[in-house]
C-alpha cells in the first residue's frame, strides 16, 4: 500500500486545495483545483485521496474517457503529489456496491475529509442531488513530496 500520510498530513493546513490533473482526449493536461481528502476506499481495502464534482464538469468526462489523475496539494514550499487510478461514483456513475444512501454518506465524508464543514446537512445533501455531484477516489500508485526547507 503506498503511503499518503505526507499528502494526508497537508489537506487541514489550506482546506484540502488541490490542482487535479486529468487528460483530455487528445492527451493533454487539463488541469483545476478541487478540495480534496484522504479518506478509505469505499469498497476496497486501502485508502484513497477523493474529491467531489459535478457531474457535469470535464474532469468527470476526461476521467470517464482515462481513469487517471495526478492530484498535488501544497502548502508553502511543501507538497505532495498522488498519481492513481480514479474511480467515479455518483448519479451517472453508478457502482453496484454504492447505493444512494451510501453515496449520500460518502459525500459528507469526503467533505469532511478535505476540511469542510457544514450547518445545514440536509441542504448539503440536496444540492449534492441537484448539481448530479459525483465521488472521485484516485486509488494511489505513486506518491511524492517536497518536505520543504531544513
Amino acid at each position: 500500500m503506498t503511503d499518503l500520510s505526507p499528502f494526508e498530513a497537508l489537506v487541514p493546513l489550506d482546506h484540502g486545495l488541490c490542482v487535479v490533473v486529468t487528460r483530455r482526449p487528445d492527451g493533454s493536461p487539463h488541469a483545476t483545483v478541487v478540495n480534496a481528502g484522504v479518506i478509505p476506499h469505499a469498497f476496497a481495502d486501502e485508502v484513497a485521496v477523493a474529491f467531489v464534482s459535478a457531474g457535469s464538469s470535464r474532469k468527470l468526462r476526461h476521467l470517464r474517457a482515462d481513469p487517471f489523475a495526478v492530484l498535488t496539494v501544497r502548502v508553502g514550499w511543501r507538497w505532495a503529489t498522488v498519481e492513481g487510478a480514479a474511480t467515479i461514483i455518483g448519479p451517472d456513475d453508478p457502482h453496484p456496491d454504492v447505493d444512494d444512501e451510501r453515496l449520500r454518506t460518502l459525500l459528507r465524508v469526503i467533505f469532511e475529509a478535505a476540511g469542510g464543514t457544514h450547518d445545514d446537512w440536509p441542504t448539503y445533501d440536496r444540492t449534492m442531488i441537484e448539481e448530479r455531484r459525483a465521488a472521485v477516489l484516485v486509488t494511489p500508485s505513486r506518491v511524492y513530496t517536497n518536505p520543504g526547507p531544513a
